[in-house]
């Protein structure tokens, strides 16, 4: 699918929301913005913004923006900082520009970027430098940049909310306030008013993690003037980031994360909120009001603004739960989306793929902002990473071939060892483990082929042919515990030998170097140039690329955990990560049903046995070419790999991560 295609359903308010937008471009934008100097014009019209303005003689200002909100409770509205950088020519030519805009809360306490790079300010408290290299490239080629100071943060009154509406309103206030229908002033607590007479209104958010969550949160607003969001690695439901299906994910709730990022003069100013963050985030994983008002999946029909996604198919901080729900809420809306899958963690593309990165963000900016017509809307949706540092395109995704494939397990010769086909379990056919909470997915998947008393694993024969996977699955498990609470996990793997980004050691793909190349203007105090990356690679055995956990207490609800009944079966559904995966000819595709995912959930109160029926248990898998693949992959001669390199293993056991998304300097 090209971007223009807008999804699968093409709805009536989709079709009216594209063609007055359509027309509004011709009618309402700005001459300049068809005519302005500096850009590369084809016969219809301008195709590339350039960096013909001035970075050294741009304008530096902050401004406090009024959020409406009475966050610390001192009887009046919150102000947000926001530290702009735009070039002045057109300020003096008496021209309208655009707005790259990055609200984080990271600005002071942890730094941006993969050299964690913080503001900095004169003597007169103007802002110097920006982190990240949005400003230096962009500002010269005509945009203004924005950095927000989330509310409680940095230099911004109110108090952190994690997600919440007065987070998500620190971000939507910047909006309205460079349309118009907002008060910004010139000082924290003074009453000269700012107005933003010298911008467009058409916004365009970015960030990773924390920033990026933003950014999905103000789209699910549908405020006018959001033109698109570029989300990294993005959470898009808060409830997912501390919980899978009731099982916790860490050791810690939201106030930690508040805690840790929150201006030090507020703590005691919002306490209230703080134990909002405690008494309505149970770590039972109750799915509590609080949740709910954190979830921008279900007001994915209220989102206006195109959506460039990029998230790392191995992030184990914002798993990749949260972009394939993210992505399939909006493709159901006819949202216009682009995506890019990397083999990394949690990682900015800056550093895996910088070149082309910066070269398709500019040309993303230049059409959703500026309103060129540059082609890139109708381009390949998605670009994903099949190896390190090798990437294929795809008109849609996930491909329009992809299909929902029912796998189901079976008992092998040995115990714990069994197969994976299309056809059914004998009924009665069951398979029993018990949790081990010093074990993870790396140590089920190298054992996988000897009975151990930890995990039940069920495999293909070796394919005859390549089989794809692309999209998120879902693994049905009907199971009875001996205790009365229970965690479960289900991964899929490939086994075979492979050469894979080392997405568990600390730089999650990426290796660091000295070298640094330079990507826009620099200044004294605020340089363009940045440390290169290269792909930090391991030889594996085999590879986990989908995992998913649930706590069996949910079966019933979501909501609430309930206690179980020892011995007595339930049926859960557990979400998988969304992925694409290719599992070459000569290897095996397995699936794995364990208990605690050592450093990915937190163990359960007890240590229960469980009981698999493999007759009511499944796994729905989106494979591309559906069922039919699945059997011409599984029949036929079989591929015989290399001989397999016994020193292999898996990649190392995933660290355990502290809920700071973005936080980790990456």
């Amino acid at each position: 699918m090209s971007i223009r295609t807008r999804g699968t359903r093409l709805t009536y308010r989709s079709l009216v929301l594209a063609a007055t937008t359509a027309l509004m471009a011709l009618t309402l934008a700005p001459a300049h913005a068809r005519t302005a100097p500096g850009t590369d014009r084809g016969s219809q019209g301008p195709r590339e913004s350039r960096p013909i303005h001035s970075y050294e003689n741009a304008i530096r200002e902050s401004v406090w923006v009024d959020i409406r909100l009475d966050g610390d409770s001192d009887g009046k509205a919150d102000r947000v900082a926001v530290d702009i950088v735009r070039p002045s020519e057109p300020a003096r030519q008496g021209r309208k520009i655009p707005v790259i805009m990055d609200a984080s809360p990271y600005y002071a306490c942890c730094g941006r970027g993969n050299e964690s790079q913080r503001k900095t300010y004169d003597a007169a408290g103007r802002p110097v430098q920006f982190p990240l290299y949005y400003d230096n490239y962009f500002v010269p080629r005509g945009y203004a940049f924005a950095a927000v100071d989330l509310s409680g943060t940095n230099r911004s009154n109110g108090c952190v909310d994690v997600g919440g509406a007065r987070d998500i309103q620190s971000a939507k206030a910047v909006v309205d306030w460079l349309n118009g229908r907002a008060r910004g002033y010139t000082t924290r607590t003074g009453d000269e008013r700012s107005r933003a007479d010298w911008s467009t209104g058409n916004t365009g958010m970015i960030g990773k993690s924390y920033d990026g969550t933003i950014a999905n949160g103000v789209a699910a607003t549908g405020v006018r003037g959001l033109k698109t969001v570029v989300p990294i690695g993005a959470i898009s439901s808060w409830y997912d980031y501390y919980f899978a299906q009731g099982a916790p994910l860490f050791d810690s709730g939201p106030d930690w994360l508040a805690n840790y990022i929150e201006n030090p003069q507020a703590r005691e100013r919002c306490q209230a909120v703080q134990r909002r963050l405690v008494d309505q985030a149970p770590r039972n994983g109750d799915l509590t009001r609080l949740w709910q008002e954190r979830d921008y999946v279900r007001d994915a029909d209220k989102v206006t603004a195109s959506v460039f996604a990029v998230h790392g198919m191995q992030d184990l901080n914002v798993r990749g739960k949260h972009f394939g729900q993210w992505w399939d809420a909006l493709a159901d809306e006819g949202v216009e989306r682009k995506v890019w899958l990397s083999q990394v963690g949690h990682v900015d593309p800056f550093d895996f793929r910088r070149a082309e990165w910066v070269k398709t963000l500019h040309r993303w900016f230049d059409h959703y902002l500026l309103g060129y017509d540059n082609g890139i809307d109708d381009e390949p949706m998605a670009d994903i990473e099949v190896a390190p540092d090798q990437w294929n395109t795809d008109r849609h995704w996930p491909p329009r071939s992809t299909r929902t494939t029912v796998l189901r397990p079976g008992q092998g010769a040995q115990a714990g060892v069994g197969t994976l086909a299309t056809r059914p379990a004998r009924p009665g056919a069951r398979e029993t483990f018990t949790d081990d909470r010093g074990l993870n997915e790396i140590d089920w998947a190298a054992a996988i082929d000897r009975p151990t008393p930890a995990k039940a694993g069920f495999i293909t024969r070796p394919l005859s042919r390549p089989l794809r996977l692309s999209g998120s699955g879902k693994v049905t498990i009907t199971a009875a515990s001996t205790t009365p609470n229970a965690h479960l996990s289900a991964v899929l793997v490939d086994l075979g030998p492979d050469v894979i980004r080392d997405y568990a050691a600390a730089g999650e793909g990426i290796a660091t170097q000295p070298k640094r190349t330079c990507w826009g203007a620099s200044t004294t105090g605020d340089s363009a140039c940045y440390k290169e990356a290269t792909a930090q690679t391991k030889a594996v055995g085999q590879t986990v690329f989908s995992r998913g956990w649930a706590d069996l207490g949910n079966h019933a609800s979501a909501a609430r955990e309930r206690p179980l009944v020892p011995g007595r079966p339930y049926t859960i559904t557990l979400d998988l990560h969304a992925t694409d995966h290719v599992v070459p000819a000569g290897h095996r595709l397995a699936l794995i049903i364990a208990g605690t995912d050592r450093n990915l959930i937190e163990p359960p109160a007890s240590t229960p046995t469980l009981n698999l029926d493999l007759a009511r248990t499944s796994a729905r898998l989106p494979l591309v070419g559906g069922p039919a693949a699945f059997d011409r992959a599984t029949s036929g001669p079989v591929f015989t790999p290399a001989p397999r390199d016994t020193r292999l293993g898996g990649v190392a056991e995933p660290r355990a991560i502290r809920p700071i998304p973005g936080a980790d300097s990456r």
